[in-house]
């Protein structure tokens, strides 16, 4: 959001258009305000859901470098939940994960 917080995190096994797709509408069913932009890494699937996506029409999409020791929000969002992995030895069961990630982002914050 506006401050640097992560708004959501979603587990899905492929970072495809369907799964961005998905991602997108649930951060805008949580959120009550449309967005006034969009800030994600190079991934090619991000554009294209977003054009399927009528709220996102005319918000304007950022792109950053996803390059080793670059500085930025999109890509140091990652960390914690790599790192509270890391702790727990890996998750096991993908749903018990997504439930643990939805919580710990908003504690996180």
């Amino acid at each position: 959001d506006q401050h640097g917080a992560e708004l959501d995190i979603l587990l899905q096994k492929h970072r495809d258009k369907a799964a961005a797709k998905r991602f997108f509408n649930r951060v805008l069913a949580a959120c009550a305000d449309a967005p006034r932009r969009i800030v994600t890494d190079q991934l090619r699937s991000y554009p294209a859901a977003k054009a399927d996506i009528p709220e996102l029409e005319n918000i304007k999409h950022v792109f950053v470098k996803a390059v080793a020791r670059v500085n930025n929000r999109a890509e140091n969002s990652h960390q914690p939940t790599r790192e509270r992995e890391r702790r727990m030895r890996g998750f096991r069961d993908p749903k018990r994960t997504q439930a643990f990630l939805s919580s710990f982002g908003l504690i996180r914050q």
